[in-house]
């Protein structure tokens, strides 16, 4: 089984990302949908218990937050994913101001995400980590740490 523990800012892609390519693979657990702790943890343990493929949609900022979907799933046996979706406040504001309604974060919120974000690590215990970019042209650059960053290579629609 698969967990897949994803991490940015608000607007960096992460929900469009899910939906373009794990939609109908894996479940999908977000605080943007869930409301609350107790309903994200009840929705975690579930996927575990019935060895369900999952993606953690949240920002995820730091190591401690991500420390605990990794432990749990380290321990229900499955393989975890780390994607960082990079990208910079600037960017992240012009995307957000074309959202509306409850989609729309104020442009503190991802000022202040981003300023305690810790971009994911190997050593926090994942099997694999990729680096992802939203494009200008709509399309998503994935690429593994270490991995040159041509803009075509990986590049995903």
């Amino acid at each position: 089984m698969q967990a897949i523990i994803f991490c940015g800012i608000q607007a960096s892609g992460k929900s469009t990302y899910y939906k373009e390519h794990f939609f109908n693979s894996h479940v999908r657990i977000s605080m943007d949908l869930l409301r609350t702790r107790n309903r994200e943890s009840l929705f975690l343990e579930a996927c575990l218990r019935s060895n369900m493929r999952f993606v953690v949609d949240n920002t995820n900022p730091t190591a401690e937050e991500r420390a605990k979907y990794i432990h749990l799933a380290k321990a229900a046996k499955y393989e975890v994913l780390g994607f960082y979706f990079e990208a910079n406040s600037t960017e992240a504001v012009a995307r957000n101001s074309l959202r509306s309604g409850r989609f729309k974060v104020p442009d503190k919120a991802i000022y202040g995400t981003h300023k305690k974000l810790q971009p994911p690590t190997l050593a926090e215990g994942y099997d694999a980590l990729y680096l992802v970019r939203l494009l200008p042209n709509g399309h998503y650059q994935v690429r593994q740490p270490g991995q040159e960053e041509d803009g075509k290579q990986n590049e995903i629609a």
